[in-house]
């Protein structure tokens, strides 16, 4: 795995194609003011994403064992039974546990090409679970890992553990053995790493992994700017979903970590021509059916939004001058300025965020 930054892939005609299309949908849905307003509302209402887990998933079960309780964070984040990770029973060492570990699968509800990523995510983990972490992602081949949280916040409160070796070297996890070699720091404060992790005495290759860190995105807030999730993205999007799942955290893996998924999986889907993708609802509802509380707030719901079309304006703004003379017929409303709140019109916000670059 190449230690430097890709730059952004060309995009196919196609690409083009659908990224021109994918804004005429949305400023199509965006003239549909019934419609804003009753997501809006919904959002509203549900915006913790009270999913009540005895209709979704089968429940909590495995995850609200006495042996399982101390694996979990938060108690009222839990990892529903049909789709969550299951560790191999001859790695687990409390086979009581039926393999637990607060970590959930995360797809789209159509996947239609390999070129859409598939996710788990999960927790921040604690200290007696860094070993269950590192099996995760050695059993599932994990690729990356994108980790959306500080190991501290500024009140002193323990949001992650160190699970990783934060300097150059190595560090064992029970049986598991990690390699870090550490990358420098990018202007918008991410802390990358490349990572060979596997089994002591394992003949196996070890698993390179990137380990991609961004701690100053706020809890339950979105960040300050839009630079590092937009390197972030681009990192990972194009590694093929066969590589295995991305891993994505934050402390408790809904908020910030739901947030991410969104923004990461749309685009990707809008690139494959997948036009459900605009339908930003129902992805969330999708993925809330997988990990409850998926994408927090409703500041997170509109930066989906917001991110979705930014990426797509960044992917094409210097390779096609129609799409970009689209975008700015779109603006409406410049009085708000750049400074506008995020609840604010979301194609507002994209156009005067991007025009602004």
């Amino acid at each position: 795995m190449s230690t430097e930054v890709p730059s952004y892939p060309s995009l196919t005609p196609d690409q083009l194609g659908y990224c021109v299309e994918a804004l005429e949908v949305f400023k199509a849905k965006r003239a549909d003011q019934p419609l804003i307003v009753k997501e809006f509302e919904y959002f509203k209402k549900h915006a913790h994403g009270e999913t009540r887990e005895s209709e979704v998933n089968g429940g909590c079960l495995v995850a609200k064992l006495d042996v399982n309780k101390a694996k979990n964070r938060w108690p009222d984040v839990l990892a529903f039974d049909g789709n969550r990770i299951v560790i191999d029973p001859c790695k687990d060492s409390r086979p009581s546990s039926m393999g637990y570990i607060n970590a959930s699968y995360i797809t789209s509800e159509a996947n239609p090409s390999e070129s859409v990523s598939r996710f788990i995510a999960t927790q921040g983990p604690l200290p007696e679970t860094f070993e269950d972490f590192w099996e995760m992602v050695l059993q599932n081949h994990c690729p990356a890992i994108v980790m959306l949280t500080k190991l501290v916040d500024d009140n002193k409160k323990v949001k992650c553990g160190e699970y990783f070796q934060a300097e150059d070297g190595p560090r064992m996890f029970g049986n598991i053995c990690t390699v870090t070699r550490n990358i420098p720091t990018t202007d918008s404060l991410l802390v990358l790493c490349h990572m060979l992790v596997n089994r002591e005495e394992s003949e196996d290759p070890p698993l390179p992994v990137w380990h991609i860190r961004y701690p100053e995105w706020p809890d339950h807030e979105v960040p300050p700017d839009t630079l590092a999730v937009r390197e972030i993205f681009k990192r990972v999007w194009h590694i093929p979903s066969s590589k295995g799942p991305i891993v994505v955290h934050c402390s408790a893996g809904i908020g910030r970590t739901g947030t991410y998924c969104g923004v990461h999986n749309t685009i990707q889907r809008i690139l494959v021509g997948d036009m459900s993708a605009l339908d930003l609802d129902k992805t969330i509802r999708t993925f809330r059916d997988q990990r409850m509380g998926m994408v927090q707030t409703l500041v997170m719901i509109n930066m989906s939004s917001v991110m979705m079309l930014l990426l797509m304006y960044l992917k094409t703004l210097s390779q096609n001058p129609t799409f970009k003379r689209t975008l700015v017929m779109t603006k409406v409303n410049a009085h708000e300025g750049p400074k506008a709140p995020y609840n604010c019109s979301i194609l507002n916000r994209f156009v005067i965020v991007a025009t602004s670059l």
